[in-house]
């Protein structure tokens, strides 16, 4: 089992840094847990501990949420998972780098939920916009200042 200090939790099944992740971790003298479903398989590596869950809908978001704790970074795209890791005390980051705090997560899930809203009464809405080798940069700079001001005891 990997050390509950300085560890980064992935929501592995469609992030796009699993291997900037794994290069980071290694680098900043962390690990990394990579939940995936059985329909996105990951490979293992030195300091990845990787777990598969079922293809269930949440299954990985719920695995995910009982596994967090307040020394770890999660990385995730799902704003409702998010909101579960802030609420145990994690730091959230996207896999674009964008820092999710308490102060927009309200905003963040309320733009969710009216989108869902207008899918189901058949709007199209738009969707994120293609991924970047600067928001790949981006990620790689804040996942590494978190990580190192985790070790140095000055962010949560």
């Amino acid at each position: 089992m990997i050390p509950l200090r300085n560890r980064v939790v992935v929501d592995g099944d469609a992030c796009p840094v699993k291997a900037e992740i794994a290069q980071t971790v290694r680098d900043c003298g962390a690990a990394a847990l990579m939940v995936s479903s059985h329909n996105h398989r990951l490979v293992p590596e030195p300091g990845v501990e990787i777990v598969t869950v079922d293809a269930g809908d949440q299954a990985a978001d719920l695995y995910i949420a009982n596994a967090i704790t307040r020394s770890d970074v999660l990385v995730t795209g799902d704003y409702g998972l998010a909101a579960l890791g802030l609420a145990k005390g994690a730091a959230v980051l996207t896999p674009r780098g964008k820092r999710i705090t308490e102060d927009d997560i309200d905003g963040l899930l309320a733009q969710r939920h009216h989108s869902a809203r207008l899918r189901r009464g058949g709007k199209r809405t738009k969707g994120p916009p293609p991924f970047t080798e600067e928001d790949r940069a981006r990620f790689l700079q804040k996942l590494t200042f978190l990580l190192r001001g985790m070790q140095e005891n000055q962010l949560p």
